[in-house]
């Protein structure tokens, strides 16, 4: 993809995404779930916790799902063909942007493969090329939780991105002190704010200006940070790496955490829950966290 094969006006993302997203609820297609939310402190960091303020609508996703899944007699792919009330924007002749149908947080964009690719792949040139191309649009939070022991919940490729800051009255990022405190060697930082293994990058900010250019850095520097976690090998018949991440990315920097497990006790941890935002179903989840703290929990389900 070259610059000039970007298949929206730059600039118009953002309005296209908010006038997508009005229309989309108007006409039912989009089924936000409600939450509320509070902050739980620990060291440096001021989790944000989001909770189900209706499972009702939660458990019908679910068992929407359930009868895709039956009725296609094989795993439902919601991406292909993807429900045209949910479409936002053409990226690139590889990758698309619809909304998150049931999303917790507004204006949730995903950025989705054309043709069907395994979540568990290894991200490539075009797949950073229109993760730029979007973030250059607007200040967000990308993430991509690869694999189901990280947190996906659909095979197909598909990256994420909310706007920032996550919440009016809370950090940007709540982990962003944490990061800042990182010390970097050969390229690559940890902070002894995180006791899971990990590993971050810096980003020169101006590379959502020339997107499609700067991929092969931030491919490169993707590369470099699965290697510090321990993720090297991949398998070449199917191009799943040899252990399950997630990776966040904002404009200044990127980060990748190695994980182990899906779960602590009944609580599903994703990329956002590193970038410290749980979420959980009701107050008894709300308590292991106060009880257990963010950061014992993030450890358990790291590696």
């Amino acid at each position: 993809m070259s610059q000039n094969q970007l298949l929206f006006t730059p600039g118009t993302l953002w309005e296209r995404l908010k006038q997508q997203t009005k229309y989309a609820l108007e006409c039912g297609a989009l089924q936000p779930i409600p939450t509320e939310y509070e902050f739980v402190q620990q060291n440096n960091i001021r989790f944000l916790v989001r909770i189900l303020s209706n499972l009702s609508r939660k458990d019908e996703a679910k068992k929407q799902q359930k009868k895709n899944k039956t009725e296609a007699g094989k795993d439902f792919n919601p991406f292909l063909p993807y429900e045209q009330d949910l479409f936002v924007a053409d990226i690139s002749k590889t990758h698309l942007c619809l909304l998150n149908k049931y999303n917790v947080v507004d204006n949730h964009l995903l950025i989705v493969t054309r043709e069907f690719e395994e979540q568990e792949n290894l991200l490539n040139l075009q797949d950073f090329q229109a993760l730029g191309c979007c973030m250059g649009e607007f200040d967000g939070l990308a993430f991509y939780n690869s694999g189901k022991v990280a947190g996906a919940s659909q095979r197909h490729k598909h990256l994420q991105m909310i706007p920032l800051p996550m919440v009016l009255d809370g950090e940007r990022i709540p982990i962003e002190r944490a990061i800042a405190t990182a010390k970097f060697d050969n390229g690559i930082g940890v902070t002894s704010d995180f006791p899971f293994r990990h590993a971050l990058a810096k980003l020169d900010s101006g590379w959502i200006n020339s997107p499609v250019d700067s991929a092969g850095e931030i491919l490169a520097s993707y590369f470099a940070l699965l290697k510090a976690v321990g993720i090297e090998d991949v398998d070449e018949k199917t191009g799943k790496q040899s252990g399950n991440y997630n990776l966040l990315v904002t404009r200044e920097w990127m980060l990748v955490v190695s994980r182990s497990h899906e779960n602590f006790k009944s609580i599903s941890v994703n990329s956002l829950g590193f970038a410290g935002a749980l979420l959980v179903k009701n107050q008894e989840e709300m308590k292991i966290i106060k009880e257990h703290k963010p950061l014992n929990i993030l450890r358990d389900v790291a590696n």
